[in-house]
């Protein structure tokens, strides 16, 4: 298996060579494996153990070994001990999800802390076949049945293509030690369920299923290839703009396909949303329509979608005094300056009659049935119906801010200035009020 690995290594993954590495150890068969074959290469490396605290003195004993396997090896071991039933209650995660995440968590402080340059973990080949049918049986689009990826980003597995019979044959034959986790027997857990009772099956079935398997899995990573290539086509053309707030889409360019389901499901998977025949129902809905995710929404606006991030922390309104030169908000920056004249008014800019504004001025979102007195305009006009007569969509509406002195508008923020507030021939002091 060594030259087997040797050759993968130089393969695929020659760059392992000239790298810092950091190898994730359990203790298990599989990391010990990793980590001896890893150090017979002469690689630069050095262990990482968590110990979870989840199976009592067996967990202890895991640490005690993979400590003894860094001093055999001379090599430098990072052993960090985590209270994972406690971060699941609170975080409210299963155990499993818990472990994975304050695993990977470690290990990113430790690569960005010491300059690893990468993670290796111990995934193989039956890992993988695993993982496949766990998705599978949880329903998933293509990207959930293309494996687990051999390298993603600074996390590398680079023993995916070795099955665990193999590398089983291999530690035994090199006479090695190494630590059983009692819980991998138990079949509590769908992946040990599937591990112990459906696979040794489909092997029984078939005696190549790991080596159809990888094929299969080729074939299917291909295949998501060409997905990916055609759907950044298709978004070249069907999204028409985007800026921080928001991206819109235009819903003739997913009309016009024969089968617009699953481009919705490509475009928009990445966003946490699950109600495909929902957002499928939106082209044709009335407008304002939406479908919400855990972050995101996506809203029907005419001709468009618009997809935009639900922040609930926007809302909160803001006092500003007469001594405020300069208040920062979080669509930009008002500067308050008191001017000699008036200068052409814009929607970004407007001079009113300091006299007539009340202190403190607020800044709050619009609500409904508030209204106001345009600027130019004799009379009264509520500002949903301002609104309506502008075209703005719904996403654009709740991005409105309003300028309020005791309880009056004086300014719906970069649209336009309330007549009340006007500078007039008997106006003594102009304040300048502007949006950067």
């Amino acid at each position: 298996m060594l030259e087997q690995f040797k050759d993968h290594i130089k393969k695929d993954f020659s760059f392992l060579k000239k790298s810092k590495l950091l190898i994730a150890i359990s203790g298990g068969m599989d990391s010990v494996v990793l980590t001896h074959l890893c150090h017979q290469l002469h690689f630069n490396m050095a262990l990482a153990h968590c110990n979870f605290n989840l199976r009592g003195h067996e967990s202890d004993a895991d640490e005690t070994f993979v400590l003894d396997v860094a001093e055999d090896l001379e090599l430098e071991v990072f052993i960090e001990s985590f209270d994972t039933e406690t971060f699941a209650k609170d975080n409210k995660i299963s155990i499993q999800m818990a472990a994975r995440e304050l695993r990977y968590n470690w290990f990113d402080e430790l690569t960005n802390q010491l300059k690893f340059d990468y993670i290796l973990t111990a995934h193989h080949a039956d890992d993988n076949l695993e993982t496949f049918l766990i998705n599978l049986s949880r329903g998933t689009g293509l990207e959930g049945l293309t494996g687990i990826p051999a390298d993603n980003n600074k996390l590398v597995r680079p023993l995916l293509p070795f099955s665990r019979e193999a590398i089983g044959t291999y530690a035994n034959t090199k006479k090695m030690k190494w630590r059983e986790d009692s819980s991998n027997a138990s079949t509590k857990y769908l992946r040990n369920k599937l591990r112990h009772d459906v696979i040794p099956i489909l092997k029984e079935v078939n005696p190549q299923l790991l080596h159809n398997f990888q094929n299969t899995l080729s074939h299917l990573k291909g295949s998501s290839h060409i997905i990916a290539e055609s759907i950044d086509a298709f978004l070249s053309k069907a999204i028409e703009s985007m800026d921080n707030n928001k991206v819109k889409f235009k819903i003739s360019e997913f009309k016009k396909l024969k089968h617009p389901k699953p481009y919705l499901y490509e475009t928009f998977k990445e966003f946490g949303f699950t109600q495909w025949d929902d957002i499928l129902n939106l082209l044709d809905a009335e407008t304002g329509k939406q479908v919400f995710s855990a972050t995101y929404r996506l809203i029907k606006n005419r001709a468009h979608l618009l997809l935009s991030e639900i922040n609930l922390d926007e809302s909160i309104p803001i006092l500003i005094s007469e001594n405020d030169n300069k208040v920062e908000t979080s669509f930009g920056i008002l500067f308050f300056d008191e001017a000699d004249a008036v200068s052409k008014q814009q929607s970004s800019c407007i001079y009113v009659d300091k006299v007539k504004l009340k202190f403190p001025l607020i800044l709050r979102k619009w609500e409904e049935g508030d209204v106001f007195y345009p600027f130019g305009m004799q009379g009264k006009k509520k500002l949903s119906k301002y609104f309506k007569d502008e075209k703005l969509s719904l996403l654009d509406k709740e991005k409105i801010w309003l300028l309020c002195s005791d309880n009056k508008i004086v300014w719906v923020i970069g649209k336009r200035a309330d007549n009340r507030f006007k500078v007039t021939e008997s106006t003594k002091q102009i304040l300048k009020i502007e949006l950067k």
